[in-house]
């Protein structure tokens, strides 16, 4: 069985959107698009490729799949990442989209019960990048396997939070914390298993 894993940039107040640039993302009017470029370092470039290198593929939400097709397969300045994502088997989660879709190696699912037979066929790690409803729609079928979150040290006061306020109760540890030069700390959170929860509340009795 494979692992999902979910790798998402927040801010001090849990805020995910719009990091990349002024008009990556304004919905709900949005202004603060772009806050996430002043915190890039060698530290993060090194940490995101040693993330790939467990990667058996990457999974996505339609708008964050769309960006990407958008950018990463006309890069030609030898960027490694290209490469990389160019022959990593990729999945969007869609009911719209028609396939075939443009992107090598990138097939669609139409819901949640194709993610977890996926999830139960594979081995390795199913990355998600982004895919903010998509992560909350995982989430609240406890699909997500493990957190990476790269915690930003700014709060901005309003924007899509990765965890919404009504959301289903789950335990994670921390496995890996790794800071940054730019004061961003790279933590890395699994799952608990149920054997480890039975084995506390054992413990406790």
């Amino acid at each position: 069985m494979a692992r999902v894993c979910v790798v998402e940039s927040v801010s001090l107040d849990g805020v995910m959107q719009g990091l990349g640039g002024p008009d990556e993302d304004t919905r709900g009017g949005f202004t603060r698009g772009g806050w996430g470029q002043a915190y890039s370092d060698d530290v993060a470039l090194e940490e995101a490729g040693k993330g790939m290198g467990d990667t058996t593929a990457m999974l996505f939400g339609r708008l964050t799949y769309l960006k990407m097709a958008a950018f990463w397969p006309h890069q030609t300045d030898g960027n490694p990442f290209t490469a990389l994502l160019d022959k990593t088997p990729k999945y969007v989660v869609s009911k719209t989209l028609a396939e075939p879709l443009e992107w090598q190696n990138t097939f669609r699912l139409d819901g949640l019960t194709e993610v977890a037979r996926l999830r139960a066929e594979l081995e390795g790690n199913i990355v998600v990048l982004g895919s903010g409803e998509l992560v909350r729609a995982l989430a609240a079928e406890r699909l997500v396997d493990q957190y990476s979150l790269s915690i930003h040290p700014i709060v901005l006061g309003g924007g899509t939070r990765l965890f919404p306020d009504q959301g289903v109760f789950d335990e994670f540890r921390l496995v890996r914390s790794v800071p940054t030069s730019t004061g961003v700390i790279i933590a890395t959170y699994e799952r608990r298993s149920e054997t480890e929860r039975r084995s506390e509340t054992d413990s406790s009795e």
